[in-house]
């Protein structure tokens, strides 16, 4: 919707997005998709209960089965967005915002089944945890070669 390159510019600066110089970069959109099915084959969560959008946050949902050791009667997600990572929180009541139980530490976007042994591990009571502080940058690209390069 840029009128020129500088409106371009400005309206990719303002989302805080770069131009992707070619098509060599794989789609976010695809490998999102694959990678969140993944974690969900990984983890033993059915693809029924399986969520995941690229708008102005990419962004993905896993509805959990069963609730923590300490409390097992509690509705839980796992939740993916590209500037946290993963956390396990609990299903919010209508608009609340969900309290977050545990935040997986380190890349945005480990393998599959480094997910999965973090939610085996939350679910188990043998991980707890506090979220990390927010990326300062966000490079749509490099996360998306990331994706495509942990699944092949």
């Amino acid at each position: 919707m840029a009128r020129d390159p500088q409106d371009e510019d400005l309206l990719l600066s303002i989302l805080d997005l770069e131009l992707t110089g070619g098509a060599t970069t794989p789609d976010l959109e695809i490998v999102l998709a694959d990678y969140v099915r993944a974690v969900a084959q990984r983890a033993g969560i059915p693809l029924h209960a399986v969520t995941h959008e690229v708008t102005d946050t990419a962004t993905a949902y896993l509805g959990l089965a069963r609730g923590t050791a300490d409390s097992p009667r509690r509705d839980l997600m796992l939740v993916w967005d590209e500037r946290l990572g993963w956390s396990i929180a609990i299903e919010p009541r209508g608009n609340d915002h969900p309290p977050v139980i545990c935040h997986l530490s380190g890349h945005v976007a480990p393998p599959p089944g480094t997910v999965a042994q973090f939610v085996a591990d939350v679910l188990g009571g043998r991980l707890s945890g506090q979220l990390s502080p927010v990326p300062a940058r966000l490079d749509r690209p490099a996360l998306a070669a990331h994706l495509s390069g942990i699944l092949a």
